[in-house]
């Protein structure tokens, strides 16, 4: 009955799509969408740096535009900002985590500059900007955890439609959603919803230090490009704020409860599916296991290698446990390295975290890795290196399916003990299979609904009665601080003639008791 509905709904001329996307792990989760909107006959065309790293200038799924501009991104150079970061949280000072993320704000300064030069160039080429405008676009789909894609559908004058977990601000719930910041945890500040007098001090402090980060790294790109090109009374966040649909790559099995809006669409796992086999060699590794199980070990799609120091501590503990274990590395091979470890350059994520005897997963904490881990029940052990990862291990660590390593004090011992205790503590597998089954205790399936409002967006031009208008407000407006000036006024001027009437009224009577007198 479901299908027979979906495909009712889902009923609409053949649309056309324009993405322009975010390379490495980011384009991983927008490629799913972009199969599955092949899938139903929309054409689909991706706009490119050429230097990508992951996004490939040809593929049966979609058509390509190449721009001739640097992504910003390359394999070399993001292994030697990991090794950096790394090396900086094995000193565990106050200068070094001030370096940590200092070095982390020079880089994204850095690559949002490069991205806007991108947009300029775009910008200025009137013949790719005409065969843009003449392809007549039904929407655009980005992510805007970087800014291009924003900023070239408003230029196009598309409806937005964002494939969303983060925007150049923060999270994206922040750009649109009321967050008191007395139960909505500001990323990096690892709180949940319930805090203390003394959490919520924190969770202040980091809000903070949020803004500063956008009036020292954002602010300074963005407005001048902004005002150039829309207007001077144009405020950038406006263009970010006016989006159609908001595709959030989460949902309340992941995310503390907080309040949303009606255009925000809750998509977490779209990207999930049922496991399908394994190969005959992995099946046979897998199936050697016997009773103990399988371990499964990846640090995602950017990350292939870490320091050898680690590795080796890693393989170590690895060594002497009953399990097997496959883990993706494409470093220099462990000297520590047991006969029961499987080291291989890439391994079929899904289908392993899908499999019967996968006991646990062993993740840098990306919100695909996660998510994935939810949807097929395997609790976590985590190593967070770097931007929401500590954050989003943080969350599940809160809900008990998790234990968190810090990877510049990772050792043999403390990587052994925390893959034993959830191994053989039950609660983390049971809790992580409860999560797992509200995750999938749904009336749809999350990447049917993803492609519901991404059609509604092309049959109506765009969603604007989903959307609040309180991004056009100024910061007096929107918090009612002239409505509270103006109660203030006249409640003071009723006191002030009140006061006056007062003594007025006295002062008569006082005269008329003295004139009685004399």
């Amino acid at each position: 009955f479901n299908n027979v509905w979906l495909q009712t709904v889902f009923i609409h001329k053949y649309g056309k799509v324009l993405v322009f996307p975010v390379d490495g792990s980011h384009w991983i989760n927008m490629e799913v969408i972009i199969k599955d909107l092949h899938s139903r006959n929309h054409q689909v065309t991706v706009l490119r740096p050429s230097d990508s790293w992951y996004i490939k200038p040809d593929s049966p799924h979609y058509k390509t535009i190449t721009i001739n501009s640097s992504a910003g991104f390359d394999e070399k150079g993001f292994e030697s900002f990991v090794n950096t970061l790394t090396m900086l949280r094995e000193d565990a000072s106050l200068w070094s985590r001030i370096s940590i993320e200092y070095n982390m704000m020079i880089d994204m300064y850095e690559i949002h500059k490069k991205l806007l030069q991108t947009v300029e160039g775009v910008f200025e080429n009137s013949k790719l900007m005409q065969s843009l405008h003449d392809a007549k676009y039904d929407l655009l789909l980005t992510d805007p955890v970087y800014g291009g894609g924003v900023l070239l559908g408003h230029r196009l004058g598309l409806p937005l439609v964002f494939n969303v977990r983060w925007t150049i601000h923060s999270e994206g719930h922040e750009a649109i959603a009321p967050s008191p910041l007395s139960y909505v945890p500001i990323p990096g500040a690892m709180l949940t919803d319930k805090m203390t007098f003394t959490q919520r001090l924190k969770n202040l402090l980091f809000y903070f230090f949020t803004c500063l980060k956008i009036w020292y790294i954002v602010d300074p790109i963005y407005q001048p490009f902004v005002h150039r090109h829309f207007g001077s009374d144009v405020h950038y966040m406006e263009l970010f704020q006016s989006a159609d649909i908001w595709l959030m790559r989460n949902d309340f099995t992941f995310e503390f409860p907080r309040p949303t809006m009606p255009n925000v669409v809750y998509m977490g796992g779209f990207q999930c599916k049922p496991s399908k086999p394994l190969s005959k060699e992995l099946e046979d590794f897998v199936q050697s296991s016997g009773e103990h199980g399988v371990i499964v070990m990846t640090l995602g799609t950017l990350v292939g290698k870490l320091p050898e120091d680690i590795a080796e501590d890693i393989a170590a503990a690895f060594a002497q446990l009953p399990q097997k274990v496959i883990w993706r590395h494409t470093g220099k091979r462990p000297s520590t390295l047991g006969n029961n470890t499987l080291l291989l350059d890439w391994l079929p994520q899904n289908d392993l975290l899908g499999h019967p005897k996968t006991k646990v997963f062993v993740a840098h904490g990306g919100t695909n890795g996660i998510q994935e881990a939810i949807y097929h029940g395997v609790p976590l052990v985590g190593l967070p290196l770097m931007f929401d990862q500590h954050d989003n291990f943080f969350r599940m660590e809160a809900r008990g399916v998790a234990k968190v390593l810090d990877i510049a004090t990772v050792n043999r011992d403390n990587f052994l003990e925390a893959l034993k205790e959830v191994l053989y503590e039950p609660s983390y597998r049971d809790k992580m299979k409860k999560l797992s089954n509200l995750h999938r205790d749904q009336p749809m399936k999350p990447m049917d609904r993803a492609m519901f409002w991404i059609e509604f967006v092309m049959r109506h031009k765009g969603a604007p009665h989903l959307r609040t208008e309180s991004y056009k407000m100024s910061k007096i407006q929107y918090y009612s601080i002239d409505v509270v000036a103006f109660l203030l006024t006249v409640v003071l001027l009723v006191f002030t003639v009140f006061i006056c009437v007062v003594r007025f009224l006295c002062r008569r009577v006082f005269c008329r008791s003295k004139v009685k007198k004399e």
